[in-house]
């Protein structure tokens, strides 16, 4: 039931609105009540907002449109909407796609035409529905409609010019990047945030499980993790409450702050269609939907960029221009609207005039709005920007005299060139970094006020960590989760206990050897725009600090370490968006020709899954493509907190939890060994440290592919989420050396080998930890810069004999090893023994 609203309360309200105060999702509900005079006032406080936004877009009295093609690539769906003749089964299609042909017939009549978006529509994975859908797929040798999707993209930019905006529905984060370097920008109607409407037998929604709200709210998410230009909406009258509509605009706005995303929200009225479900719901009223603009372009503000479909409004332009709107959608000269198809587009001279009539001017924009245009990266995939940039003009908006013609689209094939600061790994430690942030730190990373909202504060825990460590004694790794997290809490007497526990457990595995490798990092670029907000290392390509190799830069670095005795090149990098598809397998065949005996422990999760992205690969194709190409284990790293409550905080655009699983798995089961780590003490808490733990205990209960879990504390000092003031400034002594004996018990009996890590701990902590159930000191790395960058004051190298030094104040010897923790040859030893494990070229200064 919707609640009443009293003549004072609207009068409140509209107060607020006029004094320019911010709403709350209360007194937009009420404002949604509002009709005759009081209507009136709430569009002009809207339409005020509108011009103000519009000034600062520097395009003041300008309402823009996009001039386009409607191709309805495949009109089966596996969702059952009440409303909807879109979708419809296969018997009455002539096919379940339209061929290439038709799509690029559509499209050149279009180009021919001057239109410059390729509105790409379809229903939700028709083929997990209809076989037919299914068969013409394989038959056509796609994996499935997305895919299909993403080469018919692919040819209209190169046969036509014309620029796809893709709606194929529910997206997931690897959709998402799938797709991106084919479409300017996205799309997908939110719609409601009415769950009710979605679960209850008889809703609109009911059996589509593309329709789930939250599904549809994840998908925003994941569209502003990834960078990507997005359209999204509400559809109002089709059962939802005031309050609901309201709630659904709340829902768009928190989205809009905390990633930018969101390039424009369509406002759009539902009309009922013959031969549906929801034929005799009465269609939204005209005042209603002009209601809804004009809060929501109180809600939103004046940067969002606010739609109204031009074909539903019944000849009321001049209404709607009034409640705030500043764009008309997309437009089409040639295509009918097919979700409205019994609502003709208007001639886009009528729009113009009737624009004009409203008193601003009509201007055309590309598919993805000016904004996202001018910012290019990360915004605009690079093999996008030459399209893009030849339809637009110096304001971003379409250059209406530009020549609509097809243009090449490819991977980046420059290979690798040397550019910036490739000195940095030496310099770091030196000269330091240029700044403690970029430039773009207030915007690059999402709003940081939205994300602040995220962060719960850890709840009060009493511990009885007496009988937690009795528990930790009878069975270490069946530990429930309330006695471990009672030991993270243990201090005293008792953390000594803890410890004490801990290290009889790894004299119990591993002996009182303190294991070593002699290892070089070699980051082969900074040059990142995932926009991970703990890292102090991304760089953008004209930052001071940024830097790319070249491969025989890369060989360079590995016969050095070669030199040095190390056994083993740990390679990451950026996710450079230049980098081509081959480019990891460029890199792997460059280390083992100039190295064939080096082991190369190589690529992140995150970058797995870049280069299945860039190279159409599947997962267990690539790694096994990377495995032929000379990788011989992966890092574990891009784990941070493997729960997405923590990672979404953490991170903007790096892989889902999920998604690091999947990889970790597939790579243990085609023969890749990796490692698995755990950054921690930032906006977690001890319970995401347990739950953490628990999960990699799990994985390796499976798989067995794990040789090692590695402690990474949260180094804060130039981390833009610390610099927010967002994270706490890593974790305490007391919390890293209680969470290193925790891994020792939590994982006994599973993962062997417990690895600290001397770049972000001290000498002393190192120490303390090796008493308390770590048995591993990492490498000598010869080059770190990655925890340097973020403020680390513990060098960028290690020598053997620091490390020795390091073991023999805990009371125990220190011992070379392999990545696979087996004993290098004794060639190896010596070699390394000549140069104390770094090499002849860095300074011989211990760290």
């Amino acid at each position: 039931m919707e609640s009443a609203v009293s003549e004072s309360g609207l009068r409140r309200a509209l107060a607020r609105a006029r004094d320019g105060k911010t709403l709350d999702q209360a007194e937009a509900a009420v404002l949604l009540h509002a009709r005759g005079e009081r209507l009136d006032e709430l569009l002009s406080y809207a339409a005020r907002t509108r011009d103000a936004g519009l000034r600062d877009a520097g395009r003041p009295g300008v309402i823009t449109y996009s001039r386009k093609v409607f191709i309805p690539l495949t009109r089966l769906c596996r969702d059952r909407c009440g409303y909807c003749t879109f979708a419809t089964a296969p018997h009455k299609l002539p096919a379940p796609f339209l061929s290439p042909d038709e799509v690029l017939d559509i499209a050149r009549q279009g180009a021919a035409l001057g239109c410059k978006e390729a509105l790409f529509t379809l229903g939700d994975r028709p083929e997990d529905r209809w076989h037919q859908a299914r068969e013409w797929l394989d038959e056509q040798g796609y994996d499935d409609t997305l895919s299909y999707v993403r080469a018919m993209a692919i040819r209209v930019l190169e046969e036509t010019g014309l620029l796809p905006h893709l709606n194929p529905g529910v997206m997931t984060w690897r959709d998402f990047q799938r797709l991106k370097p084919v479409a300017p920008s996205m799309g997908m109607m939110l719609e409601t945030t009415a769950t009710r409407l979605f679960t209850d037998k008889g809703g609109p929604h009911y059996g589509s499980p593309d329709k789930d709200p939250a599904v549809r709210l994840r998908v925003l998410e994941d569209a502003g993790r990834l960078n990507v230009p997005f359209t999204t909406g509400i559809l109002i009258g089709i059962g939802e409450t005031i309050e609901e509509r309201a709630d659904a605009l709340f829902a768009i706005r928190r989205t809009m702050r905390e990633y930018g995303a969101i390039q424009e929200v369509i406002v759009q009225n539902f009309r009922a269609k013959p031969d549906t479900a929801m034929r005799g719901t009465p269609d939204a009223e005209l005042e209603e939907l002009a209601a809804t603009i004009a809060v929501a372009r109180l809600v939103l503000g004046p940067k969002a960029r606010i739609q109204a479909p031009p074909n539903l409004l019944d000849d009321e332009y001049a209404l709607f221009v009034r409640a705030g709107i500043d764009d008309w959608g997309g437009v089409s000269p040639l295509t009918p609207d097919h979700v409205n198809p019994e609502r003709p587009w208007p001639q886009i001279e009528e729009l113009a005039a009737r624009t004009a009539a409203a008193g601003f001017t009509l201007r055309e924009r590309l598919t993805i709005y000016p904004e996202y245009v001018k910012k290019g990266e990360p915004w605009l995939d690079p093999r996008l920007v030459a399209h893009v940039r030849a339809l637009s003009g110096p304001d971003g908006l379409a250059d209406e005299d530009a020549v609509v013609e097809g243009r090449v689209w490819q991977e980046p094939d420059g290979g690798f060139t040397s550019t910036g600061r490739t000195d940095l790994h030496t310099a770091i430690d030196v000269e330091g970094r240029t700044s403690d942030r970029r430039d773009d730190f207030d915007e690059v990373y999402g709003d940081w006020d939205a994300l602040r909202e995220r962060v719960r504060a850890p709840e009060r825990f009493d511990a009885d960590v007496k009988a937690a460590l009795a528990a930790a004694e009878k069975d270490p790794g069946g530990l429930s989760d309330a006695h471990a997290l009672a030991l993270l809490h243990a201090d005293g007497p008792e953390l000594t206990a803890l410890a004490r526990i801990a290290d009889d457990l790894r004299r119990e595995v591993n002996g009182d050897d303190v294991t070593y490798v002699v290892t070089r990092n070699i980051n082969f670029t900074n040059v990142c725009y995932t926009g991970c907000r703990f890292c102090a290392f991304a760089q953008r390509r004209t930052d001071a600090d940024a830097y790319s190799l070249s491969l025989s830069q890369v060989g360079d670095r590995v016969d050095q370490a070669w030199e040095a005795g190390a056994t083993e090149i740990c390679m990451q990098g950026g996710i450079h968006p230049d980098l081509p598809g081959t480019a990891y397998f460029d890199l792997a065949r460059e280390v083992k020709q100039r190295q064939p005996d080096i082991h190369l422990h190589s690529y992140s999760p995150m970058e797995v899954v870049n280069g299945v992205a860039r190279t159409g690969l599947s997962l267990r194709e690539w790694l096994i493509a990377a495995k032929e190409a000379g990788v011989d284990s992966l890092p574990g790293t891009a784990a941070e907190i493997l729960d997405d409550d923590v990672r979404w905080v953490l991170t903007k655009g790096k892989l889902p939890t999920s998604a690091w699983i999947d990889v970790v798995k597939t790579a243990h089961s085609v023969g890749l060994p990796t490692t698995s780590t755990m950054m921690y003490g930032h906006v977690d808490t001890p319970a995401h440290w347990v739950g953490h733990l628990k999960l990699l205990r799990s994985i390796q209960e499976e798989t067995g592919g794990f040789t090692e879990f590695v402690l990474l504390p949260f180094v804060h000092h130039n981390a833009p989420i610390y610099l927010a003031g967002i994270a706490r400034p890593g974790p305490t002594v007391r919390e890293n050396r209680a969470v290193h004996a925790l891994a020792r018990i939590l994982l006994h009996g599973a993962i062997p080998n417990i690895q600290t890590s001397w770049v972000k701990l001290s000498d002393d902590l190192c120490t303390e930890v090796l008493q308390g159930g770590v048995n591993d000191l990492g490498g000598t790395l010869m080059e770190e810069t990655i925890s340097r960058m973020a403020g680390s004051a513990n060098g960028s190298f290690k020598t053997i004999s620091s490390l020795e030094e390091i073991a023999a104040r805990a009371g125990r010897p220190a011992v070379q090893r392999t990545t696979t923790y087996g004993r290098p040859t004794p060639e190896r030893l010596t070699a390394a023994r000549k140069t104390n494990g770094v090499g002849h070229f860095l300074p011989l200064t211990p760290a």
